[in-house]
């Protein structure tokens, strides 16, 4: 089991309707149905256009989800859902295009069955990438998330790339130093100077001796962990 750092106030969220709470989580008794329940929420949440549905190889290619658990696991938990009535299902060569049980996805497997639609207008979907940004890495690592802080992330996204910006913040956990304005120090030094990955790759040890002597040394002193 992975140690879960907590959830962030940048992240964004996925919806799921009150009735999943009030009528159907109480009647969930299968782990594999409850999992794969929420993972279509998540999924479909993020899918753009009216027609939203996903395929059993849409969901079987997501190797994260599926790691830890069998393709029959997964059939079970799809067949449990949809016999349950929280999923819908519209027949396919290739397993199934499976849709949740809301108007929208009513009207669109209706049209798949039917044949108004087809399953070559539903390609291969690819599973949202969580690539972190810069805020949610500050409250994983560095600390709360202020107005000030904030204020301060945005400022320098409109100034740095979100690598620089990634990047100085690891120069700056390598010596163990959460103070945003180390970061900004950096970032600055690289602007100033420019930046050269393999002059910087060669000379890691000598460009930490000249950040604490010199532009850097403030952010040094006293509490390495105090927030600025």
């Amino acid at each position: 089991m992975t140690n879960f750092k907590g959830f962030t106030s940048s992240e964004s969220f996925t919806r799921l309707p009150s009735s999943f709470f009030s009528k159907l989580l109480k009647e969930m008794d299968d782990l594999g149905e409850l999992k794969i329940v929420l993972y279509l929420f998540w999924r479909i949440e993020q899918m753009e256009g009216a027609q939203r549905v996903l395929s059993r190889g849409d969901i079987a290619s997501d190797e994260a989800f599926m790691s830890g658990w069998s393709a029959e696991g997964l059939d079970e938990a799809l067949e449990k859902a949809t016999r349950r009535g929280i999923l819908l299902r519209a027949e396919n060569d290739a397993g199934g295009l499976f849709a949740l049980n809301t108007p929208r996805g009513r009207a669109t497997v209706e049209a798949l069955n039917k044949g108004r639609l087809t399953a070559a207008a539903h390609p291969n979907n690819q599973p949202p990438r969580d690539v972190p940004n810069v805020f949610r890495l500050y409250e994983e690592n560095f600390g709360a998330l202020t107005p000030l802080i904030a204020d301060a992330l945005k400022d320098s996204e409109n100034e740095y790339s979100a690598e620089w910006i990634e990047d100085a913040m690891s120069e700056a956990l390598k010596r163990n130093i959460r103070n945003w304005k180390y970061v900004e120090a950096i970032l600055k030094g690289w602007k100033e100077r420019g930046r050269n990955e393999r002059r910087d790759q060669k000379d890691a040890g000598k460009n930490a001796n000249r950040y604490g002597s010199s532009a850097f040394a403030e952010y040094l002193e006293g509490d390495p962990d105090a927030q600025d």
